[in-house]
């Protein structure tokens, strides 16, 4: 069976779980238009303003919009942030204070974290260089949460939980909503005043709620992966409890100018227009995971999520397990994407990242992951990470190709 007769059968298997994804696009959408209605969205938020950003009238609508979008009291959406890791340690270090503890309770952090907390890079302003100590729960055997020890963790110096709700770059299941609220449940339960905090990247619109409608004190994530829906060029957003986001805002700003400033640089039309695309290219991007899931387990690769599994993020991992497959794969997906299809992904050091990565990231904004593309970081059992899709289509179109080019396990 050639790949394109291997894809027409993975498209037929699937149907059933595309129509439902449909469904679920069409509920999140719902949300999104009552938000912008509510709060009476029109051309004129659309105009920016320079210099301080005082009074940017778009920039306040599009955070009270995002806000009730998520379930949160409050939400600063800001171009100012570089990226999610960014977002995220602006709200780490806006709520941390030496003396604290940060525990993180679903194994390992993403590598772009590890600096932030130190346990890498030393005398950078690290939280660890701050006085912030740090632990984490490692995942059991079989890669889930280990509630048993997660029951009896919280101290009265842990300040803060971090729930990493996607996988990253391990080998486990993400969270689901209902897992985080189950988190935030036991964590509350040991002591009420611990600042449930999730990484939210990846996960946005994955589900019909998001972790700030099911307990979690604040989360943070990035424009240019899920909530940017593939035009937003540059940002990110913490939401949450009001005065935690306002901590994260002086953190980004400076104490006393907070959430009031940051000119939006004509950028408002995008950041409402992504928002409401939003839902749509998520569900894309989920019928783009589902799709390749399929194929190269018929393949006789291990993936993960399951072929038919919910989805959790954006995400599917391949465990190709050599090198060579690892960097043919990104090449015949950069190869199908529609800007730099020329070019040939090389391993290289990435800043933030351990190990070299390879990465297929021909999208239309820099380093999108709501855009489709692929990434691994060369280091063993060589998986490959595949992330978003515009359309399903094109993520069919890609496989073909990955296919052809890697064959069978």
């Amino acid at each position: 069976m050639n790949s394109l007769e291997q894809l027409r059968q993975a498209e037929q298997a699937l149907i059933q779980i595309f129509s439902g994804i449909d469904a679920q696009v069409k509920q999140n959408l719902q949300r999104v238009l009552h938000s912008f209605r509510h709060h009476r969205v029109g051309a004129h938020h659309f105009a920016g303003v320079t210099g301080y950003g005082h009074d940017d009238l778009g920039r306040e609508t599009l955070d009270r919009v995002f806000a009730e979008v998520m379930g949160a009291e409050a939400a600063i959406v800001r171009v100012q942030f570089v990226s999610g890791t960014h977002a995220i340690a602006t709200a780490l270090f806006g709520v941390l204070r030496p003396g604290d503890e940060m525990l993180a309770v679903a194994g390992a952090p993403y590598d772009t974290l590890e600096e932030v907390i130190g346990l890498r890079g030393h005398g950078q302003g690290s939280l660890i260089d701050f006085g912030i100590s740090y632990r984490q729960l490692d995942l059991t055997p079989e890669g889930t949460v280990d509630w048993q020890a997660l029951s009896r963790a919280i101290g009265d110096r842990t300040r803060l939980v971090l729930i990493q709700r996607s996988c990253g770059y391990s080998w486990r299941s993400s969270l689901s909503i209902a897992e985080i609220e189950k988190i935030i449940h036991i964590v509350k339960q040991q002591n009420p005043n611990t600042i449930c905090f999730v990484d939210n990247c990846y996960g946005e619109f994955i589900d019909t709620r998001e972790p700030t409608h099911v307990g979690a004190d604040l989360m943070a994530g990035s424009l240019i992966k899920n909530p940017g829906g593939t035009i937003a060029t540059a940002g990110g957003y913490v939401a949450g409890r009001a005065d935690l986001v306002e901590a994260a805002a002086c953190r980004l700003t400076a104490p006393g100018i907070g959430s009031y400033g940051g000119a939006t640089f004509d950028q408002n039309r995008l950041l409402f227009q992504g928002l409401f695309l939003a839902p749509q290219m998520v569900g894309e991007a989920m019928k783009g995971t589902h799709l390749t899931g399929y194929v190269f387990d018929k393949l006789g690769y291990p993936v993960n999520p399951a072929p038919l599994a919910p989805r959790r993020d954006v995400i599917q991992a391949i465990k190709l397990g050599s090198k060579e497959k690892l960097i043919a794969f990104c090449r015949a997906i950069q190869q199908h994407s529609p800007i730099g299809s020329y070019l040939d992904p090389e391993p290289a050091e990435m800043p933030g990242y351990e190990s070299k990565v390879v990465m297929a990231g021909g999208t239309f904004i820099e380093g999108s992951t709501l855009e489709f593309s692929a990434d691994g970081p060369l280091r063993e059992p060589y998986i490959v990470y595949c992330q978003g899709g515009t359309h399903w289509t094109h993520v069919a179109i890609a496989l073909e190709a990955a296919i052809a080019t890697v064959g069978r396990a």
